[in-house]
């Protein structure tokens, strides 16, 4: 019995591991008024696109605030994803146990 679930665990080990290196691939975007913010699965943030015209007509004020909203929103989705994944990949893995 012990040595069974030593076994399960190690396989959910490994789902984990696999589950975020496929999160590395995985973008989602995050927007606020055209700014745009590209986060990976697993939470980190890839890329920032602040179009011209925003930094021309904006004060610093707004920017800063369209870039949070904009991140806030991308660190939303890719949490999203990284659980949907996470859950998939550990179905029928580990026992359901009451409680956990």
């Amino acid at each position: 019995m012990f040595g069974d679930m030593m076994g399960k665990l190690q396989e959910a080990q490994q789902k984990m591991e696999d589950v975020k290196t496929k999160l590395d691939g995985i973008t989602v975007i995050g927007s606020a008024q055209g700014v745009k913010v590209t986060v990976n699965g697993n939470k980190v943030v890839t890329n920032v696109e602040i179009p011209q015209m925003i930094i021309d007509d904006g004060d610093k004020e707004d920017i800063e605030e369209l870039f949070l909203l904009a991140v806030n929103r991308g660190l939303e989705s890719a949490d999203k994803v990284s659980q949907a994944e996470g859950a998939s990949a550990m179905q029928g893995v580990l026992p359901n146990i009451p409680g956990m």
